[in-house]
C-alpha cells in the first residue's frame, strides 16, 4: 500500500479525517487492527526516511558555506580593484581636457580669421563681377537671349546681396530693378501665347526665366488671368432656366479640367510652388460663391419656409462639391497642406451659412413633416360612433410612429451627408425637440380619446348628482358599443409599446452613429492619437503644417472643425459621452416617452374600470339596505336571496374581460418566445381591473349609513357572488371584503359575540366595528 504524503503539507490538515480516509481503502477481508498496524509501520518508515534525507542535506549545506564565503570575499576585492581603475582613467581624461582646451581655443580663432578672409575675398570677387555684369547686361538684352538675360540678372542680384548696402552700387541696384521689370514685360506675351496654345516646352522655359529672377508672383497672376477667362465666360453665359444642380457640375468640371491641363503644361516641378498659386485662387473662388447662393435663392423665395426638397437639392450640390474637392486634393496632393486647406474651405464656403444654421433648418423641416401626420380621427359625431372613431384614431397613431422614426432617421442621414457630422450636437437638440413635439401631439390626441371613451375626469366624479347621471348615460350605450370602446382602448397599449420600442431602437442607433463619428472625426481632425484635453487645433506642428490626421483625412468635417477649437471641443465631449452605455442621446424625449406610456396605462385603466364605476356608483344609497321585512298574517315560505343586478353585471364584465384581452395578447405573442410575456400581460391587466373593482365596491360598502337585517342578508349574498367571481379569476379575497361578508351574514344578535371572540384573528377589526355601527350593534354593552 502506497501512502500519499501530499495532504500532510496542507495547512488545514485534519489527522482524524486522514485516518478515516485511509481505513476505507483496506481490503474487505483484512481486519481493521491489522490495517492500522501496517499503516502505522509505513508512516514510521517514511518519517525515518525523511529524517535521514534532511540530515544528509543539512550536512552538505554546512560544507558549502565556507566555499560560498570565500567566493563573496573574492568578488568584493575585484569590485574594489575595478573602481580604483575607473577612477584613474577619469583622472587622466580630466588632465587631457585641461591641456587641450587652450589648443582648441587657438585653433578656433585661426579658423574664424580664415572664414572672414574667405568671405572678404568672395565679396571682392562679387564686386568686381557686379561691375563687369553691369557693363555687359545691355549687350545681353540686345542679343534677345532671354534665358541668358535671366541668368545675368540673377547673378547681379546675388552679387548685390553679397556686397550689401554700399553707396557705390546704389545705381546698379536701381538698374537691376528696371531690368527685371523689362525682362518680365518681354516674357509675358510669350507666356500668354504658350499657355493659350498649350506649348508645353515654351511654357516650361518661360516659367524657368520668371522663377530665376524671383518673379513667381507675376507667373501666378498671369496664370489666373489666362485660365479664369473661360471660367468667367461659362458663368456669365449661365441661363437661369438651366438645372440648378447640373450647372455647378458643369462649372466645376471645367475648373478641374483646366487645373489638370495646367499640371500638364507647367510640369510636375510646378507642384513645389503650387501652394502660392492655389492660395491666389481662394479670393477668386470666394468671389464666385455668391453665384451659387443666387442659384439656391432662385428656388427658395423670400418669406417661404424651407422644405425637404430644398435641403435635398442643397445636399445634392454639396455631394457634387465634395467630389470636386476630393479631385482638387488628389491633383495637388503634394502642395502645402495649410494652403490646400484654405483652398478646400473656399470650395465649401458657399454652404457655410447653411451649415451654421443647420439645426434651425432641420427643426423647420421636421416640424413641417410632423404637422402633416394626421391623427385627428376621433371626432365625436354622436352616440353609437365612438367605437369606430376610437379604432380609427388608434390605427392612425400606431401607423404614425414608424413614419416619424423614418423622418428622424432621414434627418440623421442628411446631417452626415451635408455637414460630415460636424453639426451632430445641433442635430441631437433638433431631434429631441421634434420628438417632444410629436409626443405632445400624441398626448393631445389621448385627451380627445378620453372624451370619446366617456372617461373625462369631469364625468368621473362620484357625487350623488353625478352618479345617477352617469348611470343614465351608460344606459344609452349598447353593450356592443361598450366592448368596441374597450377593444379600442386596449389597442392604445400597442401604441405605447410601439413608441417605446421604436424610440429606444432609434436612440441606440443614434448612439452608434455618434460613436462612429467620434472615431472618424478624431482621425480626420487630430490624428489617431488625439488628446482631447489639449485641443490646440489652430496651431501648427513642428513642421509648420496644421495638426491634421493626414492629407487623406481632409473631409468636409475636418475642413470646418480645424479652425474652430471651441466647437470642436464641445462636439468631441458629446461624442465621447455617447460611448457610455448610460448616455441618453434624447434625454427629454426619453422621459416624455415614459410619461406617455403612463398616460396610456391610466387611460386604458379608466376605460376598463368605467363600467364597474358606473354600476357601483349608487350602491351605498340603494333603498334595499334600509328596507324592513313586511309582516304577514299568513305563514309564507322563505326563499334564499339572489345577487342583485348591479353586482351580477360587474361579475359578468370581469369574467368576460379575459376574452377581450385575448386578441391583444395574441398580437403580442407573435412568436413562441413571447407567449409567456403575453400571458403575463393579460393576467396583469385582469388583476389590475379586478383589484380596482374590489376597491370601488369596498368604498361603496363603507358609505352605507344604516342597514337592516334584510339588507344585510342581501348584501352578504352580493358580496359572496363577487367573491366567487374573484376566486374564478384566481384573485385572492381581500380581508376587508371577507370581513364584510362574514359580519353581514351573521345574525344581528350574534354579531357582538363574533367580533369579541375573534380578536382580529380572521376578521379585519376596523371593518368589523364599521359593520356593527351600520347594523346598530353596540359593542360596549
Amino acid at each position: 500500500m502506497m501512502i500519499d504524503l501530499s495532504p500532510f503539507s496542507d495547512e488545514k490538515f485534519d489527522p482524524k479525517k486522514w485516518i478515516n480516509s485511509a481505513t476505507k481503502t483496506r481490503h474487505p477481508q483484512d481486519s481493521l487492527d491489522k490495517h492500522i498496524v501496517d499503516l502505522e509501520m509505513k508512516l514510521q518508515m517514511v518519517s525515518e526516511e525523511i529524517a535521514a534525507s534532511l540530515e544528509e542535506q543539512s550536512a552538505a549545506a554546512l560544507l558549502r558555506v565556507p566555499r560560498a564565503t570565500r567566493d563573496v570575499l573574492r568578488l568584493r576585492d575585484d569590485a574594489v580593484s575595478l573602481r580604483n581603475s575607473v577612477a584613474g582613467i577619469l583622472e587622466k581624461i580630466k588632465k587631457a581636457e585641461g591641456s587641450s582646451a587652450e589648443s582648441i581655443a587657438a585653433l578656433a580663432k585661426v579658423d574664424t580669421v580664415k572664414q572672414r578672409m574667405e568671405a572678404a575675398y568672395e565679396t571682392l570677387q562679387d564686386a568686381a563681377g557686379l561691375t563687369q555684369l553691369s557693363a555687359t547686361v545691355e549687350d545681353v538684352f540686345a542679343s534677345g537671349d532671354l534665358p541668358r538675360a535671366a541668368e545675368t540678372l540673377a547673378n547681379m542680384r546675388h552679387c548685390l546681396s553679397a556686397v550689401g548696402e554700399v553707396a557705390e552700387f546704389a545705381n546698379i541696384r536701381k538698374q537691376l530693378e528696371v531690368l527685371e521689370d523689362r525682362l518680365d514685360t518681354m516674357v509675358q506675351p510669350r507666356l500668354t501665347d504658350a499657355l493659350s496654345n498649350r506649348k508645353v516646352d515654351v511654357a516650361q522655359d518661360l516659367r524657368g526665366i520668371l522663377i530665376r529672377i524671383g518673379r513667381f508672383k507675376s507667373l501666378e497672376l498671369h496664370y489666373t488671368k489666362v485660365y479664369l477667362k473661360p471660367i468667367k465666360q461659362l458663368w456669365d453665359d449661365f441661363d437661369s432656366k438651366q438645372s440648378m444642380v447640373a450647372f455647378p457640375d458643369d462649372y466645376k468640371t471645367l475648373v478641374l479640367k483646366l487645373l489638370m491641363e495646367t499640371m500638364a503644361v507647367v510640369g510636375s516641378s510646378f507642384v513645389s510652388r503650387i501652394n502660392l498659386a492655389t492660395g491666389e485662387v481662394v479670393p477668386e473662388t470666394k468671389a464666385l460663391a455668391k453665384g451659387i447662393l443666387d442659384i439656391l435663392s432662385g428656388d427658395l423665395q423670400k418669406g417661404s419656409k424651407i422644405q425637404t426638397k430644398h435641403l435635398e437639392a442643397l445636399i445634392d450640390l454639396h455631394k457634387m462639391t465634395g467630389t470636386f474637392a476630393r479631385n482638387i486634393q488628389h491633383l495637388f496632393s503634394e502642395a502645402d497642406l495649410r494652403v490646400l486647406m484654405d483652398t478646400l474651405k473656399a470650395v465649401y464656403s458657399p454652404y457655410e451659412s447653411f451649415k451654421q444654421r443647420y439645426g434651425q433648418m432641420e427643426r423647420a423641416i421636421l416640424s413641417s413633416e410632423i404637422s402633416g401626420v394626421d391623427l385627428r380621427g376621433a371626432v365625436t359625431r354622436g352616440v353609437g360612433a365612438q367605437g369606430v372613431e376610437l379604432s380609427e384614431t388608434v390605427r392612425r397613431m400606431e401607423e404614425s410612429i414608424p413614419q416619424v422614426i423614418v423622418l428622424l432617421e432621414a434627418a440623421v442621414e442628411r446631417c452626415i451627408s451635408f455637414t460630415g457630422g460636424s453639426e451632430a450636437d445641433e442635430l441631437i437638440l433638433a431631434l429631441d425637440d421634434i420628438l417632444l413635439l410629436y409626443i405632445s401631439t400624441l398626448q393631445d390626441t389621448l385627451k380627445s380619446l378620453r372624451a370619446v371613451c366617456g372617461v373625462d375626469h369631469e364625468d368621473m366624479s362620484l357625487d350623488k348628482k353625478g352618479g345617477a347621471q352617469n348611470s343614465r348615460k351608460a344606459d344609452l350605450i349598447s353593450n356592443e358599443e361598450e366592448w368596441s370602446i374597450v377593444q379600442g382602448a386596449l389597442q392604445i397599449l400597442t401604441v405605447a409599446d410601439c413608441l417605446t420600442s421604436r424610440s429606444s431602437v432609434f436612440e441606440a442607433s443614434l448612439r452608434a452613429t455618434l460613436a462612429r463619428l467620434s472615431t472618424s472625426l478624431s482621425v480626420s481632425v487630430f490624428g489617431s492619437s488625439l488628446d482631447r484635453n489639449q485641443l490646440h487645433v489652430t496651431k501648427d506642428d513642428g513642421n509648420g503644417e496644421p495638426p491634421l490626421g493626414g492629407r487623406a483625412a481632409l473631409d468636409v468635417a475636418a475642413v470646418r472643425l480645424v479652425d474652430v477649437p471651441e466647437k470642436a471641443r464641445k462636439l468631441f465631449n458629446l461624442l465621447e459621452q455617447s460611448k457610455d452605455p448610460r448616455f441618453h442621446a434624447l434625454p427629454l424625449a426619453s422621459q416624455r416617452v415614459a410619461a406617455f406610456s403612463e398616460t396610456v396605462n391610466e387611460l386604458v385603466y379608466d376605460v376598463l374600470i368605467s363600467k364597474v364605476r358606473q354600476r357601483l356608483s349608487d350602491v351605498s344609497r340603494l333603498p334595499i339596505w334600509s328596507a324592513v321585512e313586511e309582516q304577514s298574517a299568513f305563514h309564507l315560505p322563505t326563499f334564499s336571496a339572489y345577487p342583485q343586478s348591479y353586482v351580477t353585471s360587474v361579475g359578468e364584465y370581469l369574467l368576460t374581460l379575459p376574452q377581450q384581452l385575448e386578441p391583444l395578447a395574441e398580437g403580442i405573442s407573435n412568436s413562441d418566445a413571447n407567449n409567456d410575456e403575453a400571458q403575463f400581460f393579460a393576467t396583469e391587466w385582469m388583476f389590475k381591473v379586478a383589484e380596482g373593482a374590489t376597491a370601488l365596491y369596498m368604498e361603496q360598502l363603507r358609505g352605507i349609513q344604516y342597514i337592516t337585517d334584510r339588507g344585510a342578508q342581501q348584501l352578504s349574498v352580493d358580496i359572496e357572488y363577487l367573491s366567487n367571481v374573484l376566486s374564478a379569476l384566481s384573485m385572492p379575497i381581500p380581508p376587508v371584503l371577507a370581513t364584510f361578508q362574514t359580519c353581514l351574514g351573521t345574525p344581528r344578535d350574534q354579531l357582538k359575540d363574533l367580533v369579541k371572540s375573534d380578536s382580529g384573528n380572521q376578521l379585519d377589526l376596523p371593518t368589523a366595528n364599521l359593520v356593527c355601527k351600520i347594523r346598530r350593534v353596540n359593542l360596549d354593552q
